[in-house]
């Protein structure tokens, strides 16, 4: 086979080359059997960001977490006009055919998409683009308000505000489809939300009775 060379491609090659020799043969009961399917109990809705990968931060094996990843982790509310669905269609598929147990919504810190809502410096459309940033963030132009109120629109205290308060957005969201409000409702679906900092590698989990994130504490 013969592939034009770049650093990027290397390095993937490179990775491959220890997945295999590292990962996959250790594994390959475990691979032959996914070969049949997939049954993973737990779908994590997390953000597109290169540094919070769900399987590293959960140390999890092939099979066990069906993921969906996009910026900053949003759930859009349910809707059936024409489109294409993404995350919804991956949600209905996690929910009605895989029949998962757990949705785990995870926010992190230094959330690129989040910073963008809370500033929206990208609200106007980036040259020559489309401006689908700027739409998706805009999910979350419906709690700026209250935070920019109360933290400005800068710093740290803002932006962890606004990362947090889009972790509640998705679970607000996730309970207009309507699968999932049935499931949740009878038992058999729970929803959740988690915070992962990036800058200590702590992860948070959402009480929502009331509304704050509380650190996981170490083994």
């Amino acid at each position: 086979m013969t592939v034009p060379a770049s650093p990027e491609l290397d390095g993937l090659i490179d990775g491959y080359r220890r997945f295999r020799e590292g990962r996959w043969h250790p594994q390959r009961d475990r691979w032959a059997t996914l070969r049949e399917g997939q049954s993973p109990k737990v779908m994590i809705i997390a953000c597109s960001d290169s540094r919070v990968d769900p399987a590293q931060i959960f140390d999890v094996d092939p099979g066990e977490i069906f993921v969906i990843r996009n910026v900053a982790a949003m759930v859009p509310p349910f809707e059936t006009t024409p489109g294409h669905h993404g995350v919804s269609a991956a949600l209905e598929f996690a929910v009605q055919v895989l029949k998962v147990k757990e949705i785990f919504v995870m926010g992190h810190g230094m959330c690129g998409g989040c910073q963008a809502a809370l500033t929206q410096d990208l609200h106007g459309s980036l040259p020559g683009e489309g401006g689908f940033i700027a739409d998706w963030i805009g999910l979350l132009d419906d709690v700026r308000e209250e935070i920019v109120k109360e933290h400005g629109t800068k710093g740290r205290t803002a932006e962890r505000a606004m990362e947090q308060a889009g972790v509640k957005v998705s679970l607000k969201n996730l309970r207009t489809f309507p699968c999932v409000n049935k499931k949740e409702q009878s038992g058999e679906l729970k929803l959740r939300g988690g915070f992962f900092a990036i800058s200590d590698g702590v992860l948070h989990l959402l009480d929502e009775d009331n509304g704050n994130f509380s650190a996981v504490p170490a083994a």
